[in-house]
């Protein structure tokens, strides 16, 4: 499983997202693993659980 650190991850949003489509991703803090971010799908499969889109959309 790949990791970034937190610092990595706030600063490359867009390649954290990319990794973790394809493969589940550890974020570090302090060199500890802190959180896992997945693919939305991977997620679906893992819980049984449909994730619908936010109800708090953008109003830009």
């Amino acid at each position: 499983m790949k990791a970034l650190s937190a610092r990595d991850a706030k600063y490359n949003f867009g390649r954290m997202i990319d990794l973790a489509r394809s493969e589940p991703l550890v974020i570090e803090k302090h060199g500890r693993p802190v959180v896992v971010v997945m693919a939305v799908e991977e997620f679906e499969k893992m819980t049984g659980e449909q994730i619908t889109p936010s109800q708090f959309e953008d109003k830009d």
